[in-house]
């Protein structure tokens, strides 16, 4: 399975996802908005929260 958190991703995703970070209140969602994200843009072909996690 290929990797789909941020650190995969080109490094505009990071600087995108930096758009929304004042709709988030904690970090933890921050992390979670980015790694939910980066698992509907990811190569899998289950997009599930299940394959993503």
């Amino acid at each position: 399975m290929k990797q789909t958190t941020p650190s995969a991703m080109p490094p505009c995703f990071e600087k995108w996802c930096g758009r929304f970070d004042d709709v988030f209140t904690h970090q933890s969602q921050k992390k979670g908005f980015r790694h939910y994200l980066g698992g509907l843009l990811g190569e899998s072909e289950r997009k599930n929260l299940t394959q993503m996690s």
